[in-house]
């Protein structure tokens, strides 16, 4: 049995060592041919203190996080430092293909990517919310990483670090182009998720209980639908426009509209039916949503 306690990875060489690969070329920077990776290292999950980018083909059978991959295409996944990766405790897939690209984040101190590679949103989806590409798309960067590891392995000069960095701005920028593309084309999936979310959140309203356990939280309808909020948010911002905090206020808002206009509780009485710890804070988020108070409402609609 391997060791389930997550084994922490802090360098380039670490990695190498741990696969028994030679000694990297760049000490911050390195790709790794997943073909014939070894499968003895009993590590069933592992946290890195660097940037992951991977690209991975033959993954038929692999699960990460809640779910399967569901076909045997080119597949992208990003993971930033201190998140965990989990592998299939059977192992890595005998027909496993493709490339893991990590980066220090030394690496990108002092350079354009430094403060915006946090703008991808993408580094904080779980691993099972993997990008899928198309023949074309995989190849275009394919080619960029290959660009890469051309570039560390023979030309480590003034120009290096400046040359890298551009290519994989480039990647990213693919990689957002791309994902905005997977949230309109795999529509089943991602309209089931939000049907799912409206029920999560009628069925949240509609308890009795609501003033013990308060208002939700994007965390916790993420956590209902087994998805990381972050991509909860991004997959509704290209659905519908919002986020998930304002579809979760929307529906909130609705909720109060019906408790005003069908029911002869008062405000604060809605307010802590609803969750809320103090009326003040339920009056205001109504206001803004609605441009009227509770009372305006009401005698509107009266």
């Amino acid at each position: 049995m391997g060791n389930k306690t997550p084994f922490r990875i802090r360098s380039i060489s670490e990695i190498h060592r741990l696969m028994g690969l030679p000694k990297p070329h760049h000490p911050l920077i390195s790709i790794i041919d997943l073909k014939g990776l070894r499968n003895d290292t009993g590590i069933e999950a592992v946290i890195f203190d660097l940037y992951v980018i991977s690209m991975k083909r033959g993954c038929d059978g692999l699960h990460y996080g809640q779910q399967k991959y569901d076909f045997d295409e080119g597949l992208m996944a990003f993971l930033s430092p201190g998140q965990i990766l989990r592998g299939e405790e059977s192992g890595v897939p005998p027909a496993l293909e493709g490339w893991m690209l990590f980066i220090h984040p030394d690496f990108l101190w002092n350079t354009s990517l430094a403060k915006k590679i946090k703008k991808y949103e993408y580094f904080g989806y779980a691993t099972h919310e993997a990008l899928f590409l198309s023949d074309r798309e995989e190849q275009l960067i394919n080619d960029i990483v290959k660009n890469i590891k051309e570039e560390y392995h023979s030309h480590i000069d003034k120009f290096s670090q400046d040359i890298i960095i551009s290519n994989l701005e480039t990647m990213l920028n693919y990689a957002e182009r791309f994902y905005e593309r997977q949230f309109i084309t795999r529509k089943i999936t991602n309209h089931s998720i939000l049907d799912r979310l409206e029920e999560e959140l009628t069925n949240y309203f509609n308890d009795d209980n609501l003033l013990s356990k308060g208002l939700p939280t994007v965390r916790h309808m993420a956590d209902k639908l087994n998805i990381s909020p972050k991509y909860l948010s991004s997959l509704l911002k290209q659905l519908t426009g919002q986020t998930a905090q304002q579809m979760i206020h929307e529906k909130l808002i609705d909720k109060a509209k019906e408790k005003l206009s069908t029911t002869e509780l008062s405000v604060s009485e809605i307010a802590y039916q609803l969750g809320f710890e103090h009326s003040q804070s339920f009056n205001k988020l109504f206001k803004l949503k609605t441009n009227q108070s509770p009372l305006e409402f009401r005698q509107s609609f009266n």
